[in-house]
């Protein structure tokens, strides 16, 4: 087993994954940003090593500052998380040339399946379909408007590198074309380190299902059902719930069965996504595989009560699955609403700042997984996705109720979230059917912002800023904002003296 876990990310799947170690009685590193100097993950950690200043290729996607930061402490294993290195096949050859254990894929399947363009030849070669498009990728503009012509519009601008809709662009016509390439590349470079594109013909109004799988080295693989990851926008999930609403038991076990192949095909280990577009007609295509943890794995963790991010670390140390196909079945239904710093109202704008105060909810079935904290910065620097709640029950309507008391309990106030926006969907009638699609938040956005400008909303609102107009008062009386200490973060205290 490995010994120490150096966590190459921040915020909540950061601190998953320390929870994790802790469980194993792994020691854990924490990295860091100056401008997440105060993290929770930070504070949660046996070890903490800053790599730079705020920016990702200063801080967190700094390869050298990295493997540096595990020799100094000793570290024997990195945990990516998602996103920044978590899918850098570069980042995961130089671990193993570094003799560090990277949890996650080795690095010649990680570069096969990272490589979207090679990982769509080497499935449809195993007899899996796939969604026409580009064999090549490229960051030549000459190239892809030439490509773009012989497959015809409407299509997506992917990149090649990464996931995360990050790069992702729709083009319906040749005259948004070029301005969607160059956005693409400049994003895919930027969270990625590459900025190389590919294109793929759009399927309109599809449902995006995909399915977990595990593999370790010795040749064993299994699959953990589906999740239902339709409630888009901007091409990144909303909502996720297992299992999905629109598979009956032949689809899932096509699905399933396809999914397997994937992993055979491409040599893969240790835990992943094997994604799939579902058309109207029940046809599914294989669209990409995510080699990582991914935002929603809370939702499959509940529904099989397998420890996903346990059985990442069990695999990278060598041990073989104790898990077998026949032993994993689905419980229940299980829905996660991403928390965005965001600001609905506004066209999604993120809102970063100071947050004031925070109430997460509790009850039965309700899970949080977060990285905030009454006084913490949410950084202008990251992506918004601050938290995660998840909802468990023993069907999808006692899961939905269960999600929406939730989310009525759920208290953030000094930034923004979209937390009466996803109120509004959870009760949306389309979604109450399970009549979600891709195209689901496009075509009912206007309603959904209207229903989440309710009173109650309001009411947060003028509350919030009550509170920063007290904050702002109380700043300006003592000359300098006062600081939060550790001590008045874990609530009441007092000494006692030993008698």
């Amino acid at each position: 087993m490995v010994s120490k876990v150096l966590v190459a990310n921040r915020g909540e799947i950061a601190v998953r994954v320390i929870r994790a170690c802790r469980e194993l009685g792994v020691e854990t590193v924490a990295v860091y940003s100056e401008a997440d100097e105060d993290a929770l993950h930070v504070q949660l950690v046996d070890q903490a090593v800053c790599l730079g200043p705020a920016p990702p290729l200063q801080s967190y996607l700094r390869v050298d500052a990295v493997i540096a930061a595990a020799r100094h402490t000793g570290a024997d294993a990195i945990h990516p998380g998602y996103g920044f290195l978590a899918e850098n096949a570069a980042f995961a050859q130089r671990c193993e040339q570094e003799g560090i254990t990277f949890v996650g894929p080795c690095s010649a399947a990680l570069a096969l399946v990272g490589d979207k363009v090679a990982a769509r030849a080497t499935v449809a070669r195993a007899g899996v379909p796939t969604i026409p498009g580009m064999l090549l990728k490229t960051t030549e503009l000459s190239v892809l408007t030439s490509e773009a012509e012989a497959l015809g519009y409407p299509l997506l601008v992917k990149a090649s590198a990464g996931g995360g809709g990050k790069g992702m662009r729709l083009v319906r016509h040749r005259g948004e074309l070029r301005a969607a390439l160059e956005a693409g590349i400049r994003e895919a470079e930027s969270a990625f380190g590459d900025g190389s594109l590919y294109l793929e013909k759009y399927l309109e109004e599809p449902r995006h299902v995909e399915f977990q799988v595990l593999a370790d080295h010795h040749g064993h693989a299994v699959h953990l059902y589906e999740r239902e990851c339709s409630m888009q926008r901007r091409y990144q999930k909303v909502v996720e719930e297992s299992p999905s609403p629109a598979l009956d038991d032949d689809l899932r076990q096509r699905m399933a069965d396809a999914a397997p192949k994937v992993v055979k095909a491409c040599s893969y280990t240790n835990a992943g996504t094997v994604e799939f577009l579902l058309g109207k007609d029940g046809t599914f295509y294989f669209l990409e595989v995510n080699a990582r943890i991914q935002v929603e794995h809370p939702v499959t963790e509940s529904v099989t009560g397998v420890d996903l991010v346990r059985q990442q670390l069990l695999i990278a140390s060598g041990e073989p699955l104790h898990l077998r196909q026949e032993q994993i079945t689905q419980r229940g239904h299980a829905i996660e609403c991403r928390i965005y710093a965001e600001d609905p109202a506004h066209d999604f704008l993120p809102c970063p700042g100071t947050l004031l105060a925070l109430q997460e909810p509790r009850g039965a079935g309700v899970r949080t997984d977060s990285g905030l904290f009454p006084g913490c910065q949410v950084s202008v620097h990251y992506d918004p996705l601050s938290a995660k709640v998840i909802a468990w029950g023993q069907d999808r309507e006692q899961a939905r109720r269960r999600m929406v008391a939730a989310l009525q309990e759920y208290v953030i106030l000094g930034v923004r979230t979209e937390i009466p926006f996803l109120r509004a969907i959870m009760n949306q009638p389309a979604f109450v059917a399970g009549e979600t699609t891709t195209a689901f938040l496009a075509r009912f956005m206007d309603e959904l912002l209207r229903a989440a400008s309710d009173k109650e909303a309001q009411l947060d609102a003028l509350l919030a800023a009550a509170v920063a107009e007290f904050e702002r008062r109380r700043t300006a009386r003592s000359g300098t904002p006062k600081e939060i200490t550790p001590w008045q973060r874990i609530g009441r205290w007092k000494v006692g003296m030993a008698h």
